[in-house]
């Protein structure tokens, strides 16, 4: 399994400390929620309050009120537990050479610990998930120390969403940034979080434009940079250092992973395929 390394952001906040993860926990599946439609009741002025503004409103000239069935609203999309292990084929950046691993995906608490490995050679990181997206950043070796990602869901109006992981710390960190300047994903926001230690934070947060992807740029007390892949309403930023690289997964309904992964310099990213044995 070939990966490239990709300039990410170096965390200097000593509040962000790195602990060993636990070798247990399993995340469970949420279960879809259904919303059953009113019953219609009949009779002197009984019938069924729909769900409107307005309410029931009796027909004209009518001695039995009218009305309207309330609208059933769509299943909650389950989240897929994607904890186990998988076959992956994928393929370089910029069109190089394909690859084949095993990756096993193992639950942390807040976060996901990745684990490739292809060959001999080994590869370790840390993932966080929203809705059915996975961030990872990892880097070579049996451990990810020292690797970070954030991911973030892009709001309607533009805010962005975050949560951050980072490799032997199993609690996530929150994140908001929200737009003051620019357009589409660029521009500069005003952040505010609270850190793996429980502290509450505040600073600025620039994106541009570079390549296939963004290069994010954060000073909350000290100036932190990473590289990061647009997917769909998702970001996924990976941060630490040269010796870290970043992916992204679309999170597929049968529990595949499909995603894509690259470096700043790269005119393409790479794609990776991982299906659940």
């Amino acid at each position: 399994m070939s990966f490239i390394i990709v300039w990410f952001r170096t965390i200097t906040n000593s509040s962000q400390e790195t602990f060993y993860m636990p070798r247990y926990l399993s995340l469970s599946p949420l279960m879809p929620v259904i919303l059953s439609a009113a019953l219609i009741g009949i009779g002197c002025g009984m019938g069924a309050k729909p769900t409107t503004n307005e309410g029931s409103k009796p027909a004209a000239n009518a001695s039995t009120p009218a009305s309207t069935p309330a609208p059933t609203a769509s299943p909650a999309a389950a989240k897929v537990n994607i904890a186990g292990e998988y076959d992956a084929t994928g393929t370089n950046p910029d069109g190089g050479a394909p690859y084949k691993a095993g990756l096993v995906v193992t639950p942390r608490d807040d976060v996901y610990q990745f684990s490739w490995l292809s060959g001999s050679s080994k590869y370790d990181g840390v993932g966080v998930m929203t809705d059915n997206t996975v961030a990872v950043s990892y880097t070579s070796g049996s451990d990810g120390k020292g690797c970070g990602v954030v991911l973030y869901k892009i709001g309607a109006d533009g805010t962005l969403d975050g949560v951050s992981g980072y490799w032997g710390n199993n609690v996530a960190e929150k994140e908001k940034a929200v737009r003051d300047r620019g357009t589409d994903l660029e521009g500069r926001y005003e952040i505010s979080g609270t850190n793996t230690g429980g502290k509450s934070y505040k600073g600025e947060l620039n994106i541009k434009r570079d390549g296939e992807g963004y290069v994010f740029e954060w000073n909350a007390g000290s100036l932190l940079t990473g590289y990061g892949i647009r997917t769909g309403d998702k970001v996924a930023v990976g941060f630490g250092g040269k010796q870290c690289t970043f992916v992204a997964y679309d999170v597929k309904p049968d529990g595949t992973l499909d995603g894509k992964w690259g470096a700043q310099s790269a005119k393409s990213f790479g794609t990776e395929v991982a299906k659940k044995k």
